[in-house]
């Protein structure tokens, strides 16, 4: 398999070329295009359970999209749902935790599994909620806004709101929490925040989909007048 990202960091997309009979799994809607020597299988990967686990939790689709190239190879164009870049892992027996909505795509011998977090407020829904992604393989993930690499030390900590990240590696530890109790929690629009202790790489996103959010519904028509 190989990739090339295209038109970073804006509105980035990433062109996949299979080899001959190579497959990809892809989350539901980010495949722009594909040429004639890729076939399409849409099911429940990994299991109805594990599917469900994923939607409920992660924040993926229910069903992922499995692309086969046939015995000459072939290409797919795949790109997010939200304006930002993309990027793309090369995992060798190892383990990244993705923020849920950031994954894009991966190979079929990297295991993408739930691996919960922390919990969501009561109020705004928000929460830390990740794909363990495993294995050896290519992992595409993608962010709203560019994506911003901090490499932490052994032992450096780093605190991230829930909604900049994107993913880090499993050397990492982290843990979920509450910005300065409950009134902060459902005034300051920052909500719940993750600490992160290195060694290990983490990836966060320039812009947050909760904040723009919290700025637009206010700003929509309201229906009753």
């Amino acid at each position: 398999m190989r990739t090339e990202i295209l038109y970073q960091p804006s509105y980035s997309i990433t062109r996949v070329e299979l080899d001959p009979h190579e497959q990809i799994r892809v989350e539901g809607g980010a495949m722009i295009s594909m040429d004639p020597h890729i076939q399409v299988e849409t099911g429940a990967t990994g299991g109805i359970f594990r599917s469900i686990k994923r939607a409920a939790f992660g924040g993926e689709s229910f069903f992922m999209t499995t692309y086969s190239a046939d015995a000459t190879g072939g290409q797919l164009i795949l790109g997010p749902a939200l304006p930002g870049d993309m990027a793309v892992f090369e995992l060798r027996n190892e383990e990244y935790k993705v923020q849920s909505g950031s994954f894009v795509a991966a190979s079929t011998s990297i295991d993408v599994d739930t691996s919960w977090g922390g919990g969501r407020t009561f109020f705004g829904g928000e929460g830390l909620f990740m794909l363990r992604c495993a294995g050896s393989g290519t992992l595409i993930v993608a962010s709203y806004g560019a994506i911003h690499h901090v490499p932490l030390a052994a032992g450096q900590t780093y605190t991230v709101d829930t909604g900049h990240l994107v993913a880090f590696t499993q050397s990492i530890n982290f843990s979920v929490r509450r910005i300065a109790g409950w009134k902060s929690t459902l005034f300051s629009g920052e909500g719940l925040v993750v600490d992160v202790t290195g060694p290990g790489d983490l990836y966060l996103q320039t812009r947050s989909q909760d904040a723009f959010l919290s700025w637009l519904i206010p700003q929509l028509p309201n229906r009753s007048n």
